[in-house]
């Protein structure tokens, strides 16, 4: 299988998921939490990392990161090795503690910077772990929301002034803003070419940034598709409507929301469409 990939340059936002080997926890208690973020702590000041916003689940979590000097690749081979070192010698284990490589979709910073930062630390509740986002303590929430004392590693600013110049008003609003989006619809709607978050603009400027003497063989075929066709065009190559949806989405032109308005659905019924035609479940 084609690996995702990686685009990377100065200044750079990502959302970077990883998730544990055979979908198994990476975090078996709390000093394994602890000691990720002691790592992720020295990570980002090694590689000069901006954190907007973390989440730690039980098999996976959830960073929001900006890279200045355009390392991405390189801090995260450190971050998650380092820890499957840790783990596995705290634990006595051996082996793999990931599933393959992590996840990075990067980020148009000034259009959805907040969206992903209060979808990261609303997981817990969606996951119905906890029924309130503070109640999770593994999470930038708390520290944002200047309910905990902040860590230097972890880059606040950006994110609050966003709401207010003063820091209390800025927290604030923060909070309602994170509770507000309890029922909002996810941001994975507007996924293009599943790698991009953001406007075509923005899309066709990260395509261009891809280096052009790389082995198109490298290259997933959603990450390199020509201009998509209107959608019209799909519906008369298919034989039904969920074949004709199924081509729309491959084509990489159109995320699941536009998809979605078209044929009158909601973002979850496409999102079944589609793991259903790849034998998903």
């Amino acid at each position: 299988m084609a690996r995702q990939i990686r685009i990377e340059y100065a200044g750079a936002l990502y959302h970077v998921t990883s998730r544990g080997d055979r979908q198994e926890d990476i975090y078996l208690d709390d000093e394994d939490r602890s000691n990720f973020l002691s790592l992720l702590a020295q990570v980002s000041k090694d590689y000069n990392w901006l954190i907007h916003a973390y989440c730690l689940m039980d098999n996976h979590y959830h960073l929001l990161v900006e890279t200045p000097d355009g390392n991405l690749s390189k801090g995260m081979r450190q971050l998650n090795g380092v820890y499957t070192q840790i783990t596995n010698r705290y634990h006595g284990k051996v082996g793999h503690v990931f599933q393959g490589r992590y996840k990075a979709v990067l980020v148009q910073k000034e259009s959805y910077l907040l969206e992903l930062a209060r979808y990261i630390v609303l997981n817990p509740v969606r996951a119905r772990m906890v029924r309130e986002v503070k109640e999770w303590p593994w999470s930038s929430y708390r520290k944002t929301a200047g309910m905990l004392s902040n860590d230097a590693w972890l880059t606040t600013e950006w994110l609050l002034s966003a709401f207010s110049k003063k820091r209390g008003i800025a927290q604030k609003k923060y909070i309602e803003f994170v509770t507000q989006g309890k029922n909002q619809p996810s941001p994975w709607e507007s996924l293009q070419n599943q790698v991009f978050l953001g406007d075509e603009a923005y899309v066709s400027q990260m395509l261009s940034n891809i280096d052009q003497k790389k082995d198109l063989s490298e290259i997933p075929k959603s990450q390199r598709k020509e201009k998509a066709k209107e959608l019209a065009w799909y519906e008369q190559q298919a034989s039904n409507r969920n074949e004709a949806i199924k081509l729309s989405y491959e084509s990489g032109g159109y995320s699941m929301k536009e998809i979605g308005a078209h044929y009158s659905l909601h973002y979850s019924r496409i999102s079944r469409i589609i793991k259903t035609s790849k034998g998903k479940t």
